[in-house]
This record gives structure tokens, C-alpha cells and sequence, in this order.
């Protein structure tokens, strides 16, 4: 590989063993990941349609699917030091991988974009700033912590996730304080009302299509006991730390937007903080997948990409917000089926046993692998019940079974040539 093409975050490469990371520097850049923000928004809107004892079932086995899903992909990249855009070579080929790479890539873009507003609009109502100064001071500043990469996410989840947790807590303890305790938030009637099923659904999907990119931060583990240990544990804390906090305000003052809640509560000070932590961890994430991503489609260096996608997302944020929910809602329902196939091809077609990347010839696109993925969304769409697992299952099943038939085809052709 060119020099050129190098950067410190090893975009287009196997992470070598020097810059391998342990434990706890794992566990703290994966808890940052798993410290989302729309997490918060999701438990809200939980908590105003079910009982305590049902959004605990939901965390519980939603948290339990996204577990296996993440650690599965944080096992291949433990194992093959490999970003999810260059594991995505091996199932989807080299041109093919560019669709993975731009439906995560977009993605990403439009929540930073969307992120940044979350935060300015707030922000400016609280202080009286200037909507469109802030979107442009904080969008630069997360672009600039995401452009040094993993040395920066780490010391940035170093701060903000145990800020996070204490704010988040004192919040959720003084909600619960002015319900009588624990029994007076168990007594609460939700005022909607949401199938089990759907409460999955929010569960899975809120982080299933972020999750996609878990490889892009476990390939830095030193190992895959590390590096699978430490997204099970971030997601089994975190995340359900983030819902519960999003769910129990809401419980007790029946608004889903935790920002609301705080301000309500007479925490503006705090509330401004969490929500700029909060916003700020989840968008560097965010812009370093997006980077990697875009650095498979151009072989560009991951860091030019940052630059490039955070100013796009700042200088469209308030339009992203206004305008471009529904087409990432679209976006995030086509991503698992890709994660889907990823998992199957390592896991299940090649045993856990993939060629050096180096020497790997890949395919220009693997036909088998399009075709699962269009099976897997449309999956999530026709069969009901949880529909991100519904289209991971669906993607799974259908390119095992393409794979299959397509080798026994070819074992079959080439017998018939030998007898002839």
C-alpha cells in the first residue's frame, strides 16, 4: 500500500499489533460509543407507552440481540484487525463493498448533522446565542476531536462517560424522588400504549444500525476476548443506562426529550452539559465511521474524509434536522442486512478463517451478497414482529442458502468438464 494512503487510524489496513489497545482503553471508547443520544430519545418514548416492569423486559432482550449482533462483528474484527468496511470485501467484493460503505457513511453524515442542531437549538433557547453560530462553533469543535481519531475518542469518552452517568442519575433520582420512591414509579400508567414487540423493535433498531459499525472500534483490541468482552459490556451498561434515564424522566413528567425533563427539574445548567457531552461523544463516533467509510470508496485517508464530512454535516445541520429524519429512518432500516451478511460470511461460509487481507484477491461484487441484502430489507418490511431482527435473520438465511447452491453448482460443473 502506498504511504500516501497511510493515516494513524490505519483506514485501509490491518491495525498492527504496536497499536493495539487493552482493556480498559477499550472499554472506555466502546461505552463512549454505546452512550447515544437518540438511546435517551428512544427510552423516552418507551417509558410514556409501558410499565416499568415491561420497558424493563424490553431493555432486557433488546439489549441481549444487539449484545450478540455487535459481538459478533467485534470478534471478526479482534480476530482480523479489520475496519467494517474492509471485512465487508470479503462477503460484498471490492466495488461491492462501496454500498455498505455509503448506506453507513450517509448515515453517520446525517446524524452529525441532526446531532449538531440537538445541540445548538437547546442551547440557543436557554441562552439566547444565535441558533446558526452554534451550529457552526460546535460542529467544527466535534470535528476537529474526531479528526485525531481513537487518541481522542478515548480521552473524550474518558470524560464524558462518567459525566454522563452522574447527571443522568441525579436526573433519574430526582424524578424518582418526586413520585414517592421506587413504589410511586412502578405505580405509573403509561399514557400510550406499544406492542412488546414494537418496544423490541425500538430497542434493537434505535442502536442495531449504528452497532454495524462496532469493527471500526474493536479492530484496535488487543485480542477478541478484548475486543468482545468490552462491546458486551458497553452495551449491557451504557445503553441501558442511556434508556433508563430517557424512561424514567418520562415516566414521571410524561416528556420524552430528556432535555425537556432537565429543564423541567430545574437542571438547565446540567442539562446543557449532558446534552453536549452526550451529542458530542455519539458525533465523533459518528464522523470516525463515516471517515473510514468514504475512505474505502475514494482510498483516501480516513482523516481528509472527517474534514470533509463534518463540515458537510455542520453546513447542512439545521436543513438535516428539519428535513432529513425520515430519509435516515429509510437508510437505517437498509443497514443491519448488510452487518447480517458480513457475520454470515465469516462465521458460516468461512469457518472463521479469512485470508490474509494483503494477499486477498476479491472479487469485484458478489452477487450473493446484493441479493441477500435486498431479501434481508425487504424482510423487515413484509414479516411482522422486530424488524431490524427480522431482516438480519432474513439476510442470513438467504445468502447461506445462495452460497450454498453457487458452490454446489460450480463443484458440480467442474466435475462434468473432468468426466468429459
Amino acid at each position: 500500500m502506498s504511504k500516501k494512503h497511510q493515516d494513524h487510524d490505519y483506514s485501509l489496513e490491518a491495525i498492527p499489533n504496536n497499536a493495539k489497545k487493552g482493556f480498559l482503553s477499550m472499554l472506555v471508547v466502546m461505552l463512549g460509543f454505546t452512550f447515544f443520544s437518540a438511546s435517551m430519545l428512544a427510552g423516552g418514548n418507551l417509558g410514556t407507552s409501558l410499565s416499568m416492569n415491561k420497558f424493563i423486559t424490553a431493555v432486557i432482550i433488546g439489549n441481549a440481540i444487539l449484545c450478540v449482533y455487535t459481538g459478533l462483528l467485534a470478534y471478526m474484527a479482534g480476530d482480523t484487525g479489520l475496519s467494517t468496511h474492509l471485512l465487508a470485501r470479503y462477503s460484498f467484493g471490492e466495488k461491492g463493498s462501496y454500498l455498505v460503505s455509503f448506506l453507513v457513511s450517509a448515515t453517520q453524515v446525517g446524524w452529525f448533522g441532526v446531532g449538531v442542531a440537538m445541540f445548538a437549538i437547546p442551547v440557543s433557547k436557554v441562552t439566547g446565542i444565535d441558533v446558526g453560530l452554534l451550529v457552526l462553533v460546535s460542529g467544527l469543535l466535534m470535528t476537529a476531536t474526531a479528526f485525531f481519531g481513537m487518541k481522542s475518542l478515548t480521552i473524550l469518552s474518558m470524560i464524558a462517560v462518567p459525566s454522563i452517568a452522574v447527571l443522568g442519575s441525579i436526573s433519574a433520582g430526582k424524578a424518582i424522588g418526586d413520585v414517592g420512591g421506587f413504589v410511586g414509579l412502578l405505580a405509573i400508567e403509561p399514557t400510550g400504549t406499544m406492542t412488546m414487540s414494537a418496544a423490541l423493535a425500538s430497542v434493537v433498531g434505535t442502536f442495531i444500525s449504528g452497532g454495524t459499525l462496532t469493527a471500526d472500534f474493536t479492530r484496535f483490541s488487543k485480542n477478541k476476548k478484548v475486543a468482545v468482552s468490552t462491546t458486551v459490556i458497553a452495551f449491557l451498561i451504557g445503553n441501558s443506562l442511556m434508556l433508563a434515564f430517557g424512561a424514567i424522566g418520562a415516566m414521571v413528567t410524561g416528556q420524552a426529550d430528556i432535555a425537556e425533563v432537565m429543564f423541567m427539574q430545574g437542571l438547565i445548567i446540567p442539562a446543557i452539559i449532558i446534552l453536549g457531552l452526550n451529542i458530542w461523544t455519539t458525533n465523533d463516533n459518528a464522523l470516525y465511521g463515516s471517515g473510514l467509510g468514504f475512505s474505502n470508496i475514494t482510498k483516501q485517508p480516513k482523516s481528509r474524509m472527517v474534514i470533509i464530512n463534518g463540515i458537510v454535516g455542520t453546513l447542512l445541520a439545521m436543513f438535516l434536522y428539519n428535513n432529513f429524519m425520515g430519509w435516515l429512518n429509510l437508510l437505517n432500516s437498509f443497514i443491519p442486512a448488510t452487518g447480517a451478511v458480513i457475520i454470515a460470511d465469516y462465521f458460516i461460509i468461512n469457518k472463521r478463517n479469512y485470508a490474509d487481507f494483503n494477499s486477498m484477491k476479491f472479487k469485484t461484487v458478489n452477487i450473493n451478497a446484493i441479493v441477500a441484502w435486498i431479501a434481508g430489507v425487504i424482510g423487515a418490511y413484509v414479516i411482522p414482529g422486530i424488524t431490524p431482527l427480522n431482516s438480519v435473520l432474513v439476510a442470513i438465511v438467504t445468502y447461506v442458502i445462495m452460497s450454498k447452491l453457487n458452490s454446489s453448482n460450480k463443484a458440480n460443473k467442474e466435475n462434468s468438464k473432468i468426466a468429459a
